[in-house]
């Protein structure tokens, strides 16, 4: 298997790659597929499906959602309440930093995710596809787009704050209906009650262009690479202490080896998967891309970045500048938000400098578990405890000598824009 990678040029500076043959990022080469037609061009008439039709394939084709849940997408339409018109909201907010795929999609291939969010919408009997994005060159990206399609007048984008929490899938709805951009603090599913109260099929861009590839594929076509539980390729943003930062499309149970390979991965001492809702892993090459086999190494998928983390890098100051990150981008609605994480940054602070005892961080996180009104404590909590068993060591020689003499080298960004600094050639 080869990855090709290259250097577009926009705003933010996101090379694409592949391992094997791409699907998603077809025709996606030094160019960006903006063009309605030359899209269709090169990926072909796009069917449109019954209701049942869809269901089928999407059964057979075991279709997950690319987002952190990798929900059943077939599943979440047979759960949509019945009675009222439904809504699609593509979900494109991406406040993740060590994700770029979204990003990608929109600003190079739009169409791909405009074309499934039109095959779900003509199935399930949706008038409105609504669009939530965060920043202007992916508003401005798919606006454009939008205007180039013969059903420009069903799709409607959104700009909301560029926040972390603004990609929870209730805070978009809140936003799309017109409140603040934050989780509302009491939990309920979109499919009985999203956006102004109609049942909503809400997913995140990746799957919905995925969509669109099936269907043109078939079930038979696109099971043809992948895993026979997982079929399929999957994006995965791939930055750290590598060479060549980027976004690939991967067949899953591509092997970590394989992708640290293809864009020139160093000396590597954890790897962080499933991005800041994720989890940190021990470096080992022969680890599968899978949800199946990352949950049996106590890991997630996630938000499918994988962040390489450098041996150079003083990793325990990373997971405490991160940590603040995750406290400062909270909602701050509920006391483990409020109170709770940034009182385990400053624990994770105290551990960096040497100043705090290894098991000073559990408490809080035994306080903070569970207890939030939304996700993000959740998550935030499952990120801290794993780079905290996986720098074990690190802690131990930090509170022995007051550090180990390493800087914060940046390998885990903060921002889209820290994770693909580079120069243009």
């Amino acid at each position: 298997m080869t990855a090709v990678l290259d250097h577009p040029v926009s705003n933010l500076i996101v090379p694409v790659g592949w391992i094997g043959a791409p699907r998603l990022l077809r025709g996606v080469g030094s160019r960006n597929l903006l063009d309605y037609a030359e899209h269709t061009a090169e990926h072909g008439p796009l069917p449109m499906l019954g209701i049942q039709a869809l269901l089928d394939v999407l059964e057979s084709a075991a279709l997950t959602g690319r987002g952190g849940a990798g929900f059943p997408l077939a599943r979440k339409i047979r759960s949509l309440r019945p009675g009222a018109e439904p809504v699609v909201v593509i979900n494109a907010t991406e406040g993740e930093p060590s994700s770029a795929k979204d990003h990608v999609l929109l600003v190079r291939t739009p169409h791909q995710v405009l074309d499934g969010a039109m095959v779900i919408a003509g199935a399930i009997g949706a008038g409105r596809v609504l669009i939530g994005v965060t920043g202007p060159q992916v508003a401005a990206a798919v606006t454009a787009a939008v205007r180039d399609r013969p059903d420009a007048i069903r799709f409607q984008v959104h700009q909301v704050t560029d926040r972390f929490i603004s990609g929870e899938a209730l805070a978009l709805v809140s936003a799309l209906s017109g409140g603040p951009a934050v989780p509302p603090g009491r939990r309920r599913l979109p499919t009985d009650r999203g956006v102004d109260g109609a049942p909503t099929l809400l997913s995140n861009a990746e799957t919905f262009a995925q969509v669109a590839t099936l269907v043109r594929l078939g079930a038979q076509r696109f099971a043809s690479t992948g895993t026979e539980s997982e079929p399929g390729t999957t994006l995965v943003t791939v930055t750290g202490a590598v060479s060549y930062p980027g976004v690939l499309e991967v067949p899953f149970g591509v092997e970590i080896g394989t992708v640290a390979d293809a864009v020139g991965a160093r000396a590597t001492q954890a790897v962080v998967i499933g991005g800041y809702h994720g989890a940190w892993l021990r470096p080992d090459a022969g680890l599968r891309l899978s949800r199946a086999a990352l949950r049996e190494a106590g890991g997630t998928l996630g938000a499918g970045a994988v962040m390489f983390v450098g041996t150079e890098t003083c990793a325990l100051l990373e997971l405490a500048r991160i940590t603040q990150w995750l406290a400062d981008q909270s909602a701050k609605q509920c006391g483990p938000c409020a109170f709770g994480l940034p009182a385990l940054a400053g624990d994770v602070r105290d551990l960096a400098s040497g100043n705090a005892a290894p098991g000073v961080a559990e408490r809080h996180i035994a306080l903070v578990s569970g207890r939030g009104a939304c996700a993000h404590p959740d998550g935030a909590t499952r990120f801290i405890r794993s780079g905290l068993a996986v720098l074990a060591g690190d802690i131990r020689n930090h509170q022995a000598y007051g550090g180990c003499r390493r800087g914060d080298h940046g390998h885990l960004p903060s921002s889209r824009s820290h994770a693909f600094e580079r120069e243009l050639t």
